[in-house]
């Protein structure tokens, strides 16, 4: 039988290692990792293999010619292109068609049983058997679900929080029957997992999971790389050591000359022909590759130093990968989590911060001090992007240089001479901070429109006309010394998650791309922006019968950007409107929830004794409205959602609605009412702007006091839902009590959960597992749905180790009931 091993890939997240050299090649205990798979492969007897390559194929090819050396028979399948996985075995199937087959990649460690593996997919008279296995966080990988038998029941390529139900995932070992290249086109892109397995599935065709025991890691980023070094000094994978035991874990390889006069304290690996001086102290989980060389004094914990690497006197390493051919020299340190490239030169008493990234053929010069600060990681994500942009303390977590740099990283992702809108909140910090994000956008050759102070409606309005996308800075809503930098896509849209993943991509490698003098961008403040969203808000949205209608409305600002529209706005619309609390206050960019609770019921107050129609207030960037009635009563969020659904489809009487799985399935009753239909969507913002973008959407909010008017934009815009909400009234001469009245009660509560982030997989398993006959919705997160229509949905958080549980009941002690039972579930396996 043959395998095939996988190694095209180029490995971007682990750069600079791999900028000069394929990952396959990535030296793990001083042997490639690839070397590791093919000895793996030997072991259970499959020799004959075939390696797809692509990316610096050269490198490999000349590694391991033959396979010879390995006692192996080794081809190579050449890519001109990336095919994708499924693509590039079928680009190999010349020497694949007559046999069941193996397919491994050439980048993950592991000592899987593969002849157990093989064993089983014959047993089961498989088509393809998945080698699947179970990790603490499934994010970067392919989660699977099979049955009692092994049979695969559902797929998922490297879902968000939100769509983890399970922590078992696909390891990409696959047992395959020559059949499979009847299902994979050839010369086009076709991956396994997201185009081959989910055809099969749906032809019910046998596609078997089995679950393996032993070690696997997929060593994908730098932590992951350190951890597999790690992992075979410790013991806990299976792999050939070249070398002798000398001491218990300390390694030595053959020609190694080490100072008896040296300290040495496993487990540790000292490679082929290395020199290690008296007075040098090697600590543990050091991996020191061949030809290098350390000096008296030089002392190394945690660090996986490459071939031919000279380590001066000195010197003190921690926790960081050295890449070949580079020198350290005399007292440079360089901190946990740096990487330095290979051939380069690290000048004498340097210091090289944590997480620094140096790339190949550098010099860093004697005595600087090199670092760039990267903070996320202490929020337990490696990610920028939180639910709301790019969130932090300002000038602790978000400094202007951070601000400098992402903003450059924003200008990489797009073309030179784009236009990029920059806009605001009223605060100082937002202030300072745009001004640093227009000199690097400019800097990086991007022409700006800066629109200053704006709701953030309006800034999503100007950026969709004509911009390539924009870059607003505000306050983060109830948190006054945080602010969110968010980052809008050409339509004023948040950025998708592949958007967010690319510019996280960039702005890891730190390689920003620089205008030359003469394509430094330019920079115009545009004039009359309110007029012209007012005058497009009144063009689009319904306003008949408001100015024959002898409404009075109470309007409240709340010292936000929104009362810089109101003006404009509330003059055209020919209303009778009392606007409180107008002008801007600089020292109060946001509001605790206690302060905008007391200023709802200080607006209730005025609309009772004005005798108004009802009451709205708007968040500090006009982007939320909450709402009071006429007898000036607060509705609540939640109701207020329904309030507007109910006037919307009443009056549409077709269409669609976008609401997130959260909301309460009232909303379904009040739109099939209207003849109207719910379609749920997840709970990020940029989800429900999907949906509000389609032609047949009529209405969408997010319960939270955010509304979708799709006439007008598919995103949150407080100003729009008041438009809306005033020809609504204007139109069906009823109050807001009375449509409230009529709206059946909802009973959903909410709890959030403490979860390690590494039993969060494992939660969401135990919830699938729980859940059992039950019906089960993974739109966002698991939603099981009871016999009598009681459901309950469980969510990751995908910025906190919590989980979020939600119920909903025809009652409040049956929704309390179900939440207790769901939240024992999440509490048990998050304790695990």
């Amino acid at each position: 039988m043959k395998a095939v091993v996988m190694a095209g890939g180029e490995g971007t997240r682990l750069r600079p290692m791999t900028s000069s050299m394929p990952k396959p090649l990535l030296p793990v205990a001083n042997r490639p990792i690839m070397e590791h798979v093919l000895r793996l492969l030997k072991r259970h007897g499959l020799s004959e293999t075939v390696v797809t390559v692509q990316f610096l194929a050269s490198l490999v090819k000349n590694y391991f010619g033959d396979g010879e050396e390995l006692g192996m028979e080794l081809t190579y399948a050449n890519e001109e292109k990336p095919l994708g996985t499924a693509g590039s075995v079928k680009n190999a199937e010349e020497a694949l068609k007559d046999d069941t087959f193996l397919v491994i990649s050439g980048d993950a460690l592991t000592d899987f049983d593969l002849t157990d593996l093989i064993s089983f997919h014959k047993e089961k008279g498989a088509l393809v058997t998945v080698c699947l296995t179970r990790v603490p966080n499934p994010l970067e990988f392919g989660i699977t679900i099979v049955d009692e038998e092994g049979k695969v029941e559902r797929f998922l390529e490297k879902p968000t929080w939100g769509q983890v139900f399970s922590d078992t995932i696909n390891t990409g070992i696959y047992v395959m029957e020559p059949e499979i290249f009847d299902y994979v086109d050839p010369d086009v892109s076709v991956d396994w997992s997201g185009d081959v397995f989910p055809q099969l599935m749906k032809e019910g065709r046998p596609i078997y999971g089995y679950v393996a025991e032993g070690y696997w890691e997929d060593v994908g980023t730098h932590e992951s790389y350190v951890k597999a070094q790690a992992d075979v000094l410790e013991g806990k994978v299976q792999v050939d050591m070249d070398g002798f035991e000398i001491s218990p874990g300390v390694w030595v390889a053959e020609g190694a000359e080490v100072s008896p006069d040296a300290v040495l304290r496993g487990p540790l690996y000292i490679g082929d022909y290395a020199k290690v001086e008296a007075g040098a102290e090697v600590r543990e989980h050091t991996v020191v590759g061949s030809n290098v060389v350390v000096k008296s004094g030089a002392f190394l914990h945690k660090a996986v130093v490459h071939d031919n690497v000279y380590i001066g006197p000195h010197s003190n390493l921690r926790g960081c990968v050295i890449g070949k051919n580079t020198d350290i020299m005399r007292a440079a340190r360089i901190e946990d989590g740096a990487v330095i490239g290979d051939e380069c030169l690290v000048g004498e008493e340097s210091i090289v911060q944590g997480n620094v990234r140096v790339y190949p053929f550098k010099t860093i010069e004697a005595g600087a001090f090199v670092n760039t600060s990267v903070i996320w990681e202490s929020r337990g994500q490696a990610h920028l992007f939180g639910a709301r942009g790019v969130s932090g303390i300002l000038n602790v977590e978000i400094t202007p240089e951070l601000v400098v740099k992402l903003a450059g990283a924003y200008a990489t992702t797009l073309k030179k001479g784009a236009i990029v809108t920059t806009a605001r909140d009223h605060s100082r910090g937002a202030r300072a901070l745009k001004r640093a994000v227009i000199s690097a956008l400019q800097a990086s050759a991007i022409d700006v429109r800066d629109l200053e102070n704006v709701p953030l409606p309006v800034a999503r309005q100007q950026t969709a006309r004509g911009a390539a996308g924009g870059i607003m800075i505000r306050t983060s809503p109830g948190v006054p010394d945080s602010v969110d930098i968010m980052f809008l896509d050409e339509r004023g849209a948040d950025l998708s998650q592949a958007q967010q993943r690319k510019l996280d991509r960039v702005y890891a490698r730190q390689e920003y791309r620089r205008a030359f003098p003469g394509e430094i961008g330019d920079l115009q403040f545009p004039s009359s922006v309110f007029d012209s969203y007012t005058g497009s808000l009144l063009r689009r949205v319904d306003t008949t019968g408001i100015a024959d209608s002898g409404l009075k409305v109470v309007v409240d600002a709340s010292n936000g950007s929104a009362g810089l529209v109101l003006p404009s706005l509330l003059g055209r619309l020919g209303v009778d409107a009392l606007t409180i609390n107008p002008g801007l206050d600089e020292s109060r960019p946001t509001e605790s929830g206690e302060s905008r609770r007391a200023g709802l019921v200080r607006l209730g107050e005025i609309v009772a004794s004005a005798r108004a129609a009802f009451g709205v207030r708007f968040d500090p960037v006009g982007e939320r409205i909450s709402l009071v009635d006429e007898r000036g009563r607060i509705i609540e969020d939640d109701r207020a959602l329904l309030v507007l659904l109910d006037l919307v489809a009443a009056e549409k009487r077709s269409g669609k609605v976008a609401l997130p799985v959260t909301t309460t399935r009232v909303a379904e009753q009040v739109a099939a009412y209207h003849g109207t239909q719910v379609e749920w969507t997840t709970t990020s913002p940029d989800d429900l702007t999907r949906v509000g973008r389609e032609e047949t959407t009529i209405f969408g909010g997010d319960g939270r006091g955010g509304f979708i008017v799709p006439e007008f934009s598919s995103v949150f815009d407080g100003s729009a839902a008041f438009v809306q909400l005033i020809g609504l009234v204007a139109r069906t001469q009823l109050t807001l009590s009375q449509i409230d009245s009529r709206i059946p009660r909802a009973h959903v509560l909410k709890r959030d959960v403490p979860t390690p982030w590494a039993a969060k997989g494992l939660v969401m398993r135990r919830v699938v597992e729980a859940a059992g006959d039950r019906q089960v919705d993974t739109t966002d997160g698991v939603r099981v749905v009871e016999a009598d229509g009681r459901w309950a949905l469980v969510l990751p958080d995908p910025a906190e180790a919590v989980t979020h549980l939600w119920a909903e009941g025809p009652d409040d002690a049956s929704a309390q009931a179900l939440l207790d039972e769901w939240a024992a579930v999440v509490d048990g396996a998050g304790q695990h």
